[in-house]
């Protein structure tokens, strides 16, 4: 599988200020400013004019073709941004109403008057399917004096009705550019708006919803600052990815076990000897951005070709990853 950015010819449906775990997804901008409308623009993602059209399918008999409308099923139709011309995303229930690119995008831009949030990445994914755009909050973190992480906020937008329209925080470890996920214990971080009458609606309160960004951020450091000062060992280390992967059952395949091995051996590797541990080494701390580290530089992907795009599209539009680093964190941090 390769990446799924939306490409016409040359031309890429993204745009990127800076590379990290999921901006190998394109290409990066440099030397302009990265604004909601060069998101619209560069980007290709204005003007699409999302809406809904009803369905209907065709029956041929002796007697003809039928036309047939399919009660209660619209199907999501846009304006490609490379062609003009109009085609299919998916199909909806009748309540859904579309988020348009441009509702996105200014959504975001309300956050920026918070201080200095800045626009990061912007892109389309399968097609037009989903949309994703990030803004880099001023905020920074240093994690027991030695560690650096960003914050990112992303937002994501599915125009098929395959999910709702969410908006995560995402901490950014400088070093390794891992994208953080920790579901704290009173704050998940992620805000999700479904698409209906009341959407526009509430895509305007989530402003205030995003107070729970700034208490998450908070969180999220105290408890970092926790984990850097907890010693684990090796072992402590195995069991921690061990509830994370599980092993490999008895009576297990050739195949599964030879995949258990390696992928715990990359694990004590980016434990023990990677450079990227090099400061915080030893620490329960490392034990969590080890795997989380596999996760978004090291997991097996699918894709032979581009295996680092192919795990940044993962990232992007799959729960997995988020879910083995929310085990990671849920682990590492029982006995604080």
């Amino acid at each position: 599988m390769s990446h799924q950015i939306e490409t016409h010819a040359d031309q890429a449906a993204a745009i990127f200020a800076r590379k990290d775990a999921w901006h190998r997804l394109g290409t990066t901008v440099r030397g302009m400013a990265f604004t909601a409308q060069d998101a619209m623009t560069l980007g290709h993602l204005g003007g699409w004019r999302v809406r809904k059209a009803p369905v209907t399918t065709t029956e041929v008999t002796d007697d003809g073709v039928h036309v047939i409308e399919v009660p209660g099923k619209q199907a999501t139709i846009r304006t490609n941004p490379f062609t003009g011309t109009p085609e299919a995303l998916g199909v909806v229930g009748e309540g859904y109403v579309p988020i348009q690119n441009e509702e996105h995008a200014e959504f975001l831009n309300l956050l920026a008057d918070e201080g200095g949030a800045v626009f990061d990445t912007a892109g389309s994914l399968r097609g037009g399917r989903q949309v994703f755009v990030t803004m880099r909050l001023p905020r920074t973190m240093k994690v027991g004096g030695v560690d650096d992480v960003d914050v990112n906020i992303a937002a994501l937008n599915s125009h098929d009705g395959s999910a709702a329209f969410r908006v995560a925080v995402t901490p950014i470890r400088v070093v390794c550019a891992n994208t953080q996920r920790a579901a704290l214990r009173n704050n998940h971080g992620i805000i999700s708006i479904r698409h209906t009458t009341n959407a526009k609606a509430m895509v305007a309160q989530a402003r205030e919803a995003l107070g729970l960004t700034f208490e998450y951020v908070e969180d999220f450091e105290a408890q970092a600052e926790q984990l850097i000062n907890t010693t684990m060992t090796e072992a402590g280390f195995l069991d921690l990815a061990r509830a994370v992967f599980g092993t490999a059952p008895a009576g297990a395949s050739t195949r599964a076990a030879n995949t258990a091995k390696k992928r715990e051996q990359t694990l004590l590797g980016l434990w023990a000897d990677a450079a990227t541990q090099a400061d915080v080494r030893g620490t329960a701390w490392a034990g969590y951005q080890a795997v989380v580290e596999y996760v978004d530089h090291h997991a097996p992907v699918r894709s032979t070709d581009r295996p680092a795009e192919a795990r940044a599209e993962r990232l992007l539009t799959t729960s997995g990853p988020n879910q083995a680093k929310d085990a990671a964190w849920a682990f590492a941090t029982a006995t604080l």
